[in-house]
């Protein structure tokens, strides 16, 4: 009894605040993908993604010089703005010996890239016929949503859990919701493709961060992070 004791207290130790957050996230994000895909290909998501759109709609009636700046913000989740991204900063990282960070930071952005043509191709969605602007390629999911919250949303987990600055890190993450709220502002992306990038984002965003510590555990490098 007393070495069955012992466990389960070595063992409740180790379930630190933060393993249970990020289990959790992981969990529900995957889940919530997957209910979102069966919503739009199985029971049709008309209903929710038109009202999203009429939120949007009267929103743009109301401030007609709101478009302007939507397009601004909607381009800090445009694939040059990725790829600039995906090669400066974590070159920087790397050559500032953060380079656990640059290694996650590339990998978040790129597979994230990648993981999303793969959905896209995988589901096939058609973009809505109502675009305020041209863009090409399929819907589901957001590419914005997704490799925006993979992006931002490790930059916001490193400021986090490193440099301890959550002001930062939450402002990072609105950010990635803005700039996904604006794809469906412009009626480029329906408001289900935007919520199934969002929740892909956070599954790979953990599945990174999980690869690089088992990784570096494995080379016998000591990770408390």
């Amino acid at each position: 009894m007393n070495r069955l004791t012992q466990f389960l207290l070595r063992l409740t130790g180790q379930l630190t605040a933060e393993l249970l957050v990020v289990g959790g996230a992981f969990i529900g994000s995957f889940f919530a993908f997957v209910l979102l895909t069966r919503l739009v290909f199985v029971a049709g998501p008309e209903q929710f993604d038109q009202a999203a759109f009429n939120v949007f709609d009267e929103l743009r009636a109301g401030l007609p010089g709101l478009t302007p700046w939507v397009l601004r913000i909607t381009f800090f989740g445009s694939a040059l703005w990725f790829v600039v991204v995906a090669l400066l900063l974590p070159a920087w990282l790397w050559w500032r010996k953060h380079r656990r960070e640059a290694v996650e930071l590339f990998a978040a952005i790129a597979g994230a890239a990648l993981l999303n043509q793969l959905l896209k191709t995988t589901f096939g969605r058609v973009r809505p016929l109502t675009a305020l602007i041209y863009q090409p390629g399929l819907s589901f999911p957001s590419g914005h949503a997704m490799i925006g919250l993979a992006m931002y949303g490790m930059l916001a987990w490193q400021l986090w859990r490193y440099r301890r600055h959550p002001v930062w890190a939450a402002l990072l993450l609105l950010w990635a919701l803005v700039i996904g709220l604006t794809r469906v502002y412009l009626h480029v992306h329906y408001a289900t493709d935007v919520l199934a990038g969002f929740a892909a984002a956070v599954v790979w965003v953990v599945l990174v961060r999980t690869a690089v510590r088992q990784r570096l555990r494995r080379m016998g490098q000591i990770d408390q992070t």
